[in-house]
């Protein structure tokens, strides 16, 4: 169940809603370049895990009141174009604050979630994920983890440093982003 890749010339930032709300049934991305991403459904066992998640972080910044929450479902568009939708993103009330008006929250929003995971699936392949995330980066993310429960390792990423590789972690560390957040990571694996 890989994604498909459509080519499809000159698509706007307005014709890429345009389709999206035609085929909202469907989850796409858009590229950098243009190309329109499909991405299939996840399997239970990938949205369950997703799902738990997305719980722990919910929580995490319902407590602390620091920033919103989204889920895999929502694209934003990054810097250099291209609209991703990563499994689990936050943006801090700071920077979401900054979208001038109703309309950049209500669409793909112009900016970078200042974390993301991306969680793989049976079905995803690792280099396309690892650059994806690398993306993520070099577009503003400030803090992404790469979860491969098949290997039980987390690859995290940071901008000006080298990848880390976490192998069999019981937690990861939200660092100085999320300050006090905690994945626990025994609830994923």
């Amino acid at each position: 169940m890989n994604t498909i890749t459509l080519k499809i010339p000159r698509l706007t930032a307005k014709e890429f809603v345009e389709l999206c709300q035609a085929n909202e049934h469907l989850q796409l991305e858009r590229t950098a370049t243009g190309e329109v991403v499909v991405m299939p459904p996840t399997y239970p066992w990938t949205g369950r895990q997703n799902a738990g998640i997305n719980a722990q972080l919910w929580n995490w910044s319902d407590r602390t009141g620091l920033g919103i929450v989204f889920d895999s479902s929502t694209g934003f568009t990054l810097p250099n174009g291209a609209v991703k939708s990563p499994d689990v993103s936050w943006v801090s009330n700071e920077r979401w604050e900054t979208l001038t008006d109703f309309q950049q929250q209500e669409e793909f929003s112009p900016l970078a979630p200042d974390f993301v995971v991306e969680l793989r699936s049976s079905s995803d392949l690792l280099d396309k994920l690892q650059a994806k995330m690398q993306e993520y980066i070099d577009n503003g993310v400030r803090l992404g983890w790469l979860i491969d429960p098949k290997t039980k390792q987390v690859e995290i990423y940071r901008p000006t440093t080298d990848v880390e590789v976490l192998h069999s972690p019981t937690t990861v560390s939200g660092e100085d982003v999320l300050p006090g957040f905690e994945l626990n990571l025994k609830k994923i694996w």
